[in-house]
Formats: structure tokens, sequence, C-alpha cells
């Protein structure tokens, strides 16, 4: 027995002397936080692995972000799996289901911003089935406008500058049958001092009145935009053009604002 005993204790071993495919398996287990902050920190030998192309494209495997054919195109498998990790719509409450919760009006004229459910009157419904809700504006200007922090929502300073993922912007507008209106939106990416870095204002859209009163989706990417981005300013809204008292302006819902990569 006290051989045994002595012949186990010979060959116990630490995780340390795991192979490194197996400790790449274990590690990929763990959040993206803890492996950058806690286990790369542990010793040299799991900070070798922690910064292994193979880890972070295991951690891409398992939770859905790998695309084989991708494979190649990707320079830095740890900052693509990070993207798609953080990636969803920073826009709050785009939907109207939170009320006017999170948006800022900067206009409220007219008999003021209305919430409607769709298809509302004289209106037709969105092409996605999961929204239900929209906001309308009156016969003077209404707009409204959300501030995104991107520190808040997890997207460092060095990550925007060096690696500038592609910011998607995306919004969707109609009108109402019996009534012309009138539709502008403006993104701007600014930096800490709330300076305009780059910005996307189309011209306003116009639509008159017997239209189709069909949901219109608008979109726009910026890409390599200036280092120093630090906030993203949204603000859409409108007005009807023939001055009806009521809510006969232009309908938004399902905003978002999302962050490369685009492949995804």
């Amino acid at each position: 027995p006290t051989a045994r005993h002595g012949s186990c204790r010979s060959v116990m071993t630490t995780i340390c002397h795991l192979p490194e495919d197996v400790l790449v398996e274990l590690l990929s287990l763990l959040p993206a936080q803890d492996l950058i902050c806690t286990c790369r920190l542990v010793c040299r030998q799991w900070q070798y692995v922690v910064d292994l192309t193979t880890l972070w494209k295991r951690k891409c495997q398992r939770e859905g972000f790998y695309i084989q054919n991708l494979d190649r195109s990707i320079s830095d498998w740890k900052i693509f799996y990070m993207l798609c990790n953080l990636k969803r719509n920073l826009i709050k409450n785009p939907c109207a289901e939170e009320n006017f919760q999170h948006w800022k009006l900067d206009n409220n004229d007219g008999d003021k911003w209305k919430i409607e459910d769709l298809p509302g009157t004289h209106g037709t419904n969105m092409p996605d089935p999961k929204v239900h809700k929209y906001f309308v504006t009156s016969y003077g200007p209404c707009f409204k406008s959300q501030l995104i922090t991107l520190r808040k929502e997890g997207y460092w300073n060095q990550l925007m500058d060096e690696k500038r993922p592609e910011i998607v912007v995306k919004d969707w507008y109609a009108a109402r049958f019996d009534c012309g209106c009138r539709y502008e939106l403006t993104v701007r990416l600014l930096s800490e001092d709330y300076i305009v870095l780059e910005e996307f204002h189309p011209e306003p859209v116009v639509i008159e009145q017997w239209s189709d009163a069909m949901w219109r989706e608008i979109s726009h990417t910026f890409q390599n935009y200036p280092a120093g981005v630090r906030y993203i300013w949204f603000q859409h809204g409108g007005q009807d053009t023939q001055f009806w008292a009521g809510w006969y302006g232009i309908r938004v819902t399902n905003s978002s604002i999302t962050i490369g990569p685009l492949t995804l």
C-alpha cells in the first residue's frame, strides 16, 4: 500500500502540465474578461495560451461566431470574438415598447410626438412581425435623439481608435396613405469633447399624399472614420406637410446602431 501510494504521488501533475490543446479547450470555456484580466496574469504559459489565435477561434466556434469561409480574412480572432460578443442594437427602446424612455424629445411641436400600434390608420404592417408599435409626428417639427456613450457599452477607446470597427445605422419610416410628410435622419460620430468627426445626414425624404404607405429602411455604414470616436448621436423625425391637426406626420420605428463585424 505504501509503495502504491508513493507511485501515485510521483505521477500527480498540475493544470500547467496539460498539453497545450487541452489547456486551450479548458480556457476557452471561460468568459473573455476572466481570460484577459485574470488568467493571462497567472504565468507566462497561460499568457501565451490566452494570446493564441486557436483559443479565440475555439471560443468563436463554441458561441456560433465562426464561419469557415472567413477563416483567412480575419486577422485578429480575439478582436473578432470581442466584436461578435458585444454586437447588439445600441439604440434603446427602438420600437416604442417603453413609451418614450431613453429618448430625448428635441422638438415636440404641433400636437407632439405620439405612439401608435401597427399598422395604424391608413398604414401598413412592418416586414418584421416582432415590431408592434411606432412613433408618429404631428404638424409641427418633431425630432427625438439618443446619445450613445461607447465606453459604457463596452467599446474601449483603443478598440475604436486602432480597429475602427464598422458602425451600421438603420432606421425604418413610413407615411400615412392619406397625408404627405417629411422624414429626416442625422447620425454623428463625436469625440470626447463632442466635436463632430463624421456625419451621415442625407437629404430629407418628402412623401407625397396618396402614397403606398409602405415601410422603408434607410441604412448607412461608417467605415475608416477618424480616431477618437467616443459617442454616437442619433436623431430622427419630421412632420406632416399639410399641417393637419393630429398625428399625420412621418412614422418611425425599429431604429438600430450596431458595431461590426459586418459579416454577422
